[in-house]
């Protein structure tokens, strides 16, 4: 009998399509002529396979019913289902532009840069000539155009003069920048820049775009020597930004995945509303951010999404409730669990609570109100736990690794009940934001760069990629001009950005 189950265990579990066990009606009759422990035997081996098939339609289940609204799932993996419903709450404003919005629209220029003038040389009535005729007035209209775009070429002459007391030579001086016989400037080689780390395009359409609108033939390798050249002359801005990023009173952190080399690397963030900084590591865990040197001696507050190599640092730490109202809505959802519709609804409406305190200038909500809100947390909390019990160990826990799975709702739970202080930590320190939607900014481009490129071929690449957007990223959230920032880099005068 033993020999039968090994047997049909075997068959089983080495086809997981299987929709029957591999054992045939005169198996079952030798089992059941064994006597009554072979049948118990098979039976408590038949229930076992059960709970594991469960659990996997229910794991199955749980995928398929997550997308974009409800999960950190990216929008593109929504394929043709239909359009999530956006977690945002109706603002009961009309669509389009709102009273006192400035707005912007083509304005009437005083200076233009050329006039056209159309003469009216013979009646339309009458055929007569008008050319003698003194002009009344005239019909405007502005057209705003593209100049043509061409490559200037500037040559740099510099003396070389013989010293009538001493016979030696003397040579004029080149610009910073003007090293060889001939070369491309700053500002070619800052639009090349440009294209592949901001806009993102490939090499080959950068190469092609020059030819196109400029009528220059680039090579790869002109391409990737300006985006080496820029690497290192942003070596200390990096250090800069990172510095002031290590002691800002509040950090974002987040991490994506990222192929270099074929390899699965990953891209950390460290950023504010004003600077990015940015990490390339092999590794997703603590042994990179200890790498990265930024969080062991951060003592300001981190707001992540829960992963638990940011717990292992001192600090203050605060959850990123964006990625809470996505669990709770798929709970709701899926489960049909009416706390996670209640605590989702809490902490939408405790956000708008600390919004509007926010801008009538106040510095904290009021006690009571705290109060509340924490009470009903609490209280929704206690409710979920009630419905979720923690899952019993099974009797033969002992031969078992780990604890017993539990679901996710209960998982989502014991997050809300053991970190509450860091769930509500926007309630408290109004410097805290809702949400981790600042890293998870910051990091959205790499996924972009991915689908175009498909990943990086060389580890200096991507360390580029890095330092060279995080540059980009931290201009723009200052309010600078990438491009003229990128050409004073090339001059050999990076951009500072300002301290927040």
């Amino acid at each position: 009998m033993q020999e039968i189950l090994r047997d049909s265990e075997a068959s089983f579990l080495s086809d997981s399509t299987s929709k029957k066990l591999a054992i045939s009606r005169d198996e079952i009759r030798a089992i059941y002529a064994e006597g009554e422990e072979a049948v118990i035997a098979l039976v408590e081996g038949l229930l076992q396979r059960t709970v594991v098939l469960e659990e996997r339609v229910e794991a199955l289940e749980n995928q398929r019913a997550k997308n974009s609204r409800n999960s950190s799932k990216p929008p593109s993996s929504d394929g043709f289902k239909p359009t999530p419903k956006s977690q945002r709450r109706k603002s009961g404003r009309s669509s389009g532009g709102q009273s006192g919005h400035p707005g912007q629209t083509l304005e009437w220029s005083c200076e233009v840069d050329e006039v056209i003038t159309h003469a009216v040389e013979a009646c339309e009535s009458c055929g007569a000539s008008l050319r003698e005729v003194e002009v009344t007035s005239w019909d405007l209209r502005q057209v705003r155009d593209l100049a043509p775009i061409q490559i200037t070429v500037t040559e740099h002459q510099a003396d070389v003069k013989c010293c009538p007391g001493c016979q030696s030579l003397n040579r004029g001086r080149f610009p910073v920048g003007v090293n060889s016989v001939v070369q491309y400037g700053a500002s070619l080689k800052s639009l090349m820049v440009y294209l592949m780390d901001y806009q993102l395009l490939p090499s080959a359409r950068v190469e092609e775009l020059f030819a196109d609108v400029l009528g220059c033939a680039l090579s790869e390798a002109t391409l990737y020597t300006s985006r080496a050249r820029c690497f290192e002359e942003l070596e200390p801005v990096e250090d800069w930004i990172f510095k002031h990023v290590a002691t800002s009173e509040v950090i974002h952190c987040d991490e994506t995945g990222m192929r270099v080399k074929g390899k699965l690397w990953w891209l950390h963030v460290a950023s504010t509303d004003g600077l990015t900084f940015y990490f390339v590591h092999t590794k997703r865990g603590k042994a990179a951010l200890d790498a990265m040197a930024l969080l062991p001696n951060y003592e300001g507050i981190t707001v992540h999404d829960g992963w638990q190599s940011y717990a292992q640092y001192d600090g203050d730490h605060a959850l990123c409730n964006a990625h809470h109202l996505r669990e709770l809505e798929f709970i709701a959802e899926r489960y049909g669990q009416r706390w996670a519709e209640e605590m989702g609804t809490l902490l939408r409406d405790l956000k708008q609570q600390v919004d509007a305190a926010k801008e009538q200038g106040a510095a904290h909500l009021s006690p009571d109100l705290v109060q509340w809100f924490e009470h009903r947390y609490e209280w929704w909390v206690a409710v979920g736990l009630a419905a979720n019990p923690t899952p019993e160990t099974p009797p033969d826990a002992a031969k078992s690794r780990g604890r017993p799975k539990q679901s996710p709702a209960k998982n989502l739970l014991d997050r809300l009940a053991q970190h509450q202080s860091q769930v509500l930590a926007f309630m408290h320190d109004f410097r805290v934001p809702f949400d981790n939607n600042q890293a998870e900014r910051d990091l959205r481009m790499m996924k972009l760069k991915q689908k175009i490129s498909g990943g990086f071929r060389s580890v200096e690449g991507a360390q580029m990629f890095g330092r060279i957007r995080g540059y980009m990223s931290t201009l723009k959230k200052q309010g600078l001009n990438v491009l003229d920032a990128l050409k004073q880099v090339f001059l050999g005068n990076p951009t500072i950005p300002q301290p927040e």
